[in-house]
């Protein structure tokens, strides 16, 4: 499809990216004033994973030892009753913990087909079982007691080897039962044993083992900041830690931190505010529409359909969220096949709707005006923005009415996946448009749940920053055979981003040290490239 974009081999996009060399004080206006890096806002999608002990009774949520032995709900004193011995505690619960059937290879694979950027796994929830061989978590860890085996570096390992996504992890700082966090509770916060001695330990131990690129933290209401010494370990995150300049973290820090401070923002689980927001943000949300674990008792009614699923990714990216899509794996390791049906949807609507997404910006309007479900981003190419309308319902007239963008006799307009004929439309005034939906055959639409029209050429109604990153494309001829691509000019530190337009993933790069990158080129099945005669890539985050 011709987008009349001028192809040079590196075409520079008037926008500048600054990474200052400073160091973060342990504050929040100090740590909130660093940049994120530009990987996680061109990301877009990203996994969530639950899973811990609370996978082998699967009953009703992830809180059932608190819903057992905390608030004592009837439904789960009542299923103890009936299925297991008076004498049983949560603890019994790990030894059936096995993972026999987790193959991290195997979730990779599925993760990448999803179309994500990253992935976050549940490292220890409240329960306080760590899924990796803590020395902070004696007898109550993932090779102590269970599987036998690091769960976390299982799956760390195939992410980073296998695919090009990023890899994060989840953490909760409370544990409901540990007998020195209680201790400190009682004493009013005024002690910090448990924050001393077990829990802070540990997000040092993953950060330094694992080296995640996003530290998602939870389970920290109920004490002030100061009490988790939260400051300082971002502080530590940001200035020291082996990921500094890659690491993204979220809000939730401390009482009264969460939609205020941190590195992005969730407010709330699932949230989702239907609107433009000053500060980036995610929607943490899960496809299991009552619980973030895996349920054995569920219904298939209570899981979002992949209509459900690609809507609430398109209203996030739409006002400038990313959507981090939750799935509860089972006790014995496996992705149910619901869950792994709607990951492979979602993948295969990314994959004809990707320009759409990744790397985009909220434009102007997140809406439309006049037709009901249509949502825009945009994306800036060199000095043309191009504006996607996104339809989540496939029109049954011959016309619709777009009450926002404004076209010119220049302006066009195409059927994203349907590119071999211009759509017409009628330009409306005193702003508006009218377009003549293609007659298609409903077999031989692009795709079956959302429908994107891209319009190149619109008018602006005010001037508006797409991006403070500089954009290079470089274009090559002849693809390499040895899997690595050398490029001398370009100066990209690690927080830098690139892609392989027409690819679903992020491309992973190496700044070398006499100047320029290595590129890591992705491998390709025979017929799969993106082109057959010149790879364009697309590179953020270029210094002058």
């Amino acid at each position: 499809m011709a987008r009349n974009i001028v192809t040079v081999t590196f075409i520079l996009c008037l926008i500048l990216f600054s990474a200052l060399s400073v160091r973060y004080e342990p504050n929040w206006d100090s740590l909130d004033s660093r940049p994120l890096p530009p990987w996680y806002d061109a990301a877009k999608v990203g996994i969530f994973i639950h899973w811990g002990v609370f996978s082998v009774p699967s009953f009703e949520s992830e809180w059932f030892w608190w819903d057992w032995e905390g608030v004592k709900t009837n439904s789960a004193v009542e299923f103890m009753k009936a299925n297991y011995p008076p004498d049983f505690t949560y603890a019994d619960f790990a030894k059936d913990f096995r993972a026999e059937f987790f193959n991290a290879s195997e979730w990779a694979e599925i993760f990448q087909a999803s179309g994500a950027q990253y992935v976050v796994l549940t490292s220890k929830h409240h329960e306080g079982y760590t899924n990796w061989p803590s020395v902070f978590s004696f007898n109550w860890n993932s090779k102590d007691v269970g599987p036998a085996r690091d769960l976390v570096g299982e799956l760390a390992t195939a992410i980073r080897n296998q695919t090009d996504m990023f890899f994060g992890l989840y953490h909760s700082l409370f544990e409901w039962f540990h007998p020195q966090y209680l201790q400190d509770k009682a004493n009013k916060w005024q002690t910090q044993k448990f924050v001393e001695s077990k829990t802070m330990l540990e997000l040092y131990e993953i950060v330094n083992r694992y080296k995640p690129d996003v530290i998602w933290s939870d389970g920290d209401w109920e004490a002030p900041d100061t009490y988790w010494n939260s400051t300082n370990f971002i502080a530590w995150l940001y200035n020291d830690s082996p990921v500094k300049e890659n690491v993204v973290t979220n809000d939730r820090w401390g009482q009264g931190v969460m939609c205020k401070h941190g590195g992005f923002l969730t407010c709330s689980d699932r949230y989702n505010p239907g609107k433009l927001q000053k500060r980036k943000w995610e929607n943490a949300m899960t496809i299991d529409k009552q619980s973030w674990g895996y349920r054995r008792n569920t219904k298939l009614s209570e899981f979002l359909t992949t209509d459900e699923l690609i809507g609430t990714l398109v209203e996030t990216v739409s006002c400038g969220g990313n959507i981090l899509v939750n799935v509860g794996p089972t006790s014995d390791g496996k992705i149910i096949p619901v869950f792994e049906e709607r990951l492979r949807e979602m993948g295969q609507w990314l994959k004809i709707n990707s320009e759409a997404i990744y790397g985009s910006h909220p434009w102007t309007y997140q809406n439309d005006t006049i037709t009901p479900n249509v949502w825009y981003t945009a994306v800036k190419i060199s000095m043309e923005q191009m504006l996607y309308a996104i339809f989540l319902d496939w029109p049954t007239n011959k016309t619709v009415h777009l009450g926002i963008p404004k076209t010119a006799e220049w302006t066009t307009v195409y059927l994203v996946g349907h590119e071999d004929k211009p759509v017409n439309f009628t330009t409306l005034h005193p702003q508006g448009v009218l377009l003549e939906i293609p007659q298609i055959p409903t077999e031989e639409l692009p795709c079956q749940w959302a429908w994107t029209f891209v319009f190149q050429g619109v008018l602006q109604y005010t001037k508006l920053t797409i991006s403070t990153t500089t954009a290079i494309y470089a274009i090559v001829l002849d693809w390499p055979t040895n899997g690595t691509l050398r490029l001398g000019a370009p100066k990209l530190d690690n927080t830098g981003v690139i892609y392989l337009l027409g690819y679903q993933q992020q491309v992973k790069f190496k700044p070398e040290a006499q100047g320029g990158i290595t590129i890591q080129l992705p491998v390709f099945a025979d017929g799969k490239m993106p082109c057959k005669y010149a790879w364009a890539f697309r590179m953020l985050g270029v210094q002058n």
